[in-house]
């Protein structure tokens, strides 16, 4: 399953990282690169529910996509964050509430599933909402502009990644809550 349809989808978000980044160094005008990285942006996070559709439609679902498929959006969206930031566009400390968060579920959920306890931090709807307030965030700063005349995106932008930094908080303690007693139940 290392090369399926689903699978290869996936590992095209991993591969248009230094792509996105790239766009800022071109010598365009930073209208046309903003346009670009948020369309880039906007098509690769698309692939991340085109290739679990498909993935569940052709009988493609392996563990290893499965472990892949959210490795590839958090790169995704980390990276995005570290452009965001470098350009000014987001605030330091939301990158390293998400950034960090990310890294400390991965990690709970990997120890979890080393003690047969994976269920007990499954993907939780805070958890979803969290992601699709990220996923409509990013974009909007990325294009930092004025949208069809009316919508100031950089304006969307920044509320929106606070609200997901509040959301990102949240899920975290969501899922540690849900941990706990497994944590203290190995801890004696």
């Amino acid at each position: 399953m290392f090369w399926t349809l689903p699978t290869l989808m996936t590992w095209t978000r991993i591969v248009a990282i230094p792509l996105l980044v790239g766009v800022f160094y071109l010598p365009l005008a930073e209208p046309v690169r903003n346009l670009i990285a948020t369309v880039m942006f906007i098509v690769f996070a698309a692939t991340d529910w085109l290739d679990g559709f498909l993935a569940r439609k052709l009988n493609q679902t392996s563990a290893f996509g499965a472990f892949l498929d959210p490795v590839a959006d958090k790169f995704l969206v980390c990276a995005s964050l570290l452009v965001l930031v470098h350009l000014q566009r987001a605030d330091v400390f939301v990158a390293l509430i998400i950034i960090g968060r990310e890294i400390a579920i991965s990690a709970l959920r990997e120890w979890m599933a080393q003690i047969g306890a994976s269920k007990s931090v499954a993907v939780h709807m805070i958890g979803k909402v969290k992601t699709t307030v990220q996923m409509v965030a990013i974009p909007f700063l990325l294009f930092n502009g004025v949208l069809w005349g009316v919508i100031d995106t950089g304006l969307w932008g920044q509320w929106l990644i606070w609200i997901s930094a509040v959301l990102t908080v949240w899920s975290m303690v969501y899922y540690l809550q849900k941990a706990i007693p497994e944590i203290r139940a190995r801890a004696k």
